[in-house]
């Protein structure tokens, strides 16, 4: 049996608890899942029976309990150091840190124009300037790290930030925002992980419609 429990939110919509359930999946770290859907803008008022902050996901570890993506990814990465979440090298380790922590705080124009929706038909969606300064960023900061480490994810190998970047390849695909060669292979890459195509085939299927996220 396993020590973690995870609370999510629907997997079509819910880009924060994608990031620490994809993490934790291709660590190979077990854990029992507990969705929680949410089905109006405000989420929904279960959630304050085992969040802290009233939102998803939330982390069950014995008598601990850890809400945001990147605190539960991050508890999760000290408790199995042999898993790798972080990268090994110390330097690489604290650029990994930043770029997961640029996406918690940042992108707001992303976040708010174009709701993680697996369901959503490719359709082109036209950029104003604070979204076409987000996409911008994004394609600055995955294309440095891919020619400065060099492997198939942003650091080398997957690691937290791609876990946390995770949304975002969904967001860049099914609004058309890039036509970059290079970030398309990153997105096709991080789309062939079986975690990823498990959470896909597990949103797609789900009855819930959010009309708030359905830009």
């Amino acid at each position: 049996m396993s020590d973690f429990t995870l609370y999510i939110g629907n997997k079509n919509y819910s880009s924060w608890s994608f990031r620490p359930w994809i993490g934790l999946k291709v660590a190979g770290i077990e854990f029992e899942e507990k969705l929680v859907p949410f089905e109006m803008a405000a989420g929904n008022p279960k959630f304050k029976e085992f969040s802290p902050t009233g939102k998803v996901p939330v982390l069950v570890d014995g008598d601990l309990v850890v809400a945001e993506s990147l605190a539960i990814l991050d508890h999760v990465a000290r408790k199995f150091p042999e898993k790798n979440l972080w990268p090994s090298d110390e330097r690489v380790r604290t650029l990994a840190m930043a770029a997961s922590c640029e996406m918690v705080g940042g992108f707001s124009a992303i976040r708010n124009q174009c709701p993680m929706n697996l369901r959503r038909p490719i359709k082109r969606l036209e950029q104003d300037a604070a979204l076409a300064k987000d996409v911008a960023r994004i394609e600055t900061l995955w294309i440095e790290n891919l020619n400065k480490f060099g492997g198939d994810f942003l650091f080398g190998k997957f690691s937290i930030a791609d876990a946390m970047f995770a949304p975002v390849v969904n967001r860049l695909e099914v609004y058309a925002l890039t036509s970059n060669v290079q970030i398309r292979a990153y997105m096709e890459r991080v789309k062939s992980l079986a975690a990823w195509q498990e959470w896909e085939a597990a949103g797609i299927k789900e009855p819930w419609i959010v009309e708030e996220d359905e830009a």
